[in-house]
C-alpha cells in the first residue's frame, strides 16, 4: 500500500481544532455561508466524538465577539478543551500548543473563521511547527469571498492540505465496515 502521509486523514493521528465560531462573528457572515460552515463543523465535530478524535476549541476575545455559536457548542464532545485568545493564531493562546503536542497526534484538522485571519495564521504556524495540517474548506469562511479564496490559495502554496468535511470524515472511517459508519452516514441525510 502506498504511503499516504500528508494526503489522507487518519483518525488515530488526527486532532480537530475548531477556531472561533462565535455568535457575533457569525452574524457578520453571509447567512448561507454561515449555515454551511455550521453544518459541516457539526458533522466533523460529532464524527470526531464518535471516533475518539480529540478536539480543541478556541474563542477570540469572547467578551467582544460573544460565545461559541450554540449549534456548534452542542456538537462538541464533553472532552473538548476550550481556549480563549486575543492572538489571531490559536498557537498564541495560553496552553494551546502544549495541549496539541500532548496528544501525540501529528495531523491537525482545522475548521472555523475567519479563513484569512485566524484560520490562515493558525494553519501556517502549525505547518511551521511540523504538523500535517488539513483545512476543511466547506467548514471555514470569511466575510468576503475574495478573502476566503485568497486564504485557500495561500495555504495551498504553503503545503497545507485542503479537504471537504465529508472527505475528512470518510477518510477517518476508512471503510463502510467501520462500526461508526451507519451513525455517521445518518448525519448526512
Amino acid at each position: 500500500m502506498a504511503n499516504t502521509e500528508n494526503y489522507k486523514c487518519d483518525a488515530a493521528q488526527s486532532q480537530l481544532v475548531i477556531v472561533d465560531i462565535q455568535q457575533r462573528l457569525g452574524d457578520a457572515m453571509p447567512g448561507k455561508v454561515l449555515n454551511r460552515v455550521i453544518e459541516n463543523t457539526c458533522l466533523v465535530a460529532k464524527s470526531a466524538g464518535l471516533l475518539g478524535v480529540p478536539a480543541l476549541h478556541t474563542q477570540q476575545y469572547p467578551q467582544g465577539l460573544g460565545p461559541t455559536h450554540p449549534t456548534v457548542a452542542a456538537a462538541l464532545s464533553s472532552t473538548t478543551r476550550n481556549f480563549e485568545k486575543t492572538s489571531f493564531s490559536c498557537c498564541g493562546a495560553e496552553g494551546f500548543a502544549a495541549a496539541l503536542a500532548g496528544s501525540g497526534r501529528r495531523q491537525v484538522i482545522l475548521v472555523g473563521m475567519e479563513a484569512h485571519i485566524c484560520v490562515l495564521q493558525t494553519a501556517l504556524d502549525l505547518k511551521s511547527a511540523g504538523y500535517e495540517v488539513f483545512v476543511v474548506e466547506d467548514a471555514i469562511c470569511s466575510r468576503r469571498l475574495e478573502n476566503y479564496q485568497n486564504a485557500l490559495d495561500r495555504m495551498r502554496r504553503c503545503g497545507v492540505n485542503i479537504a471537504s468535511a465529508e472527505s475528512v470524515v470518510f477518510e477517518w472511517l476508512g471503510s463502510s465496515r467501520h462500526e461508526s459508519f451507519k451513525a455517521i452516514q445518518a448525519m448526512l441525510r
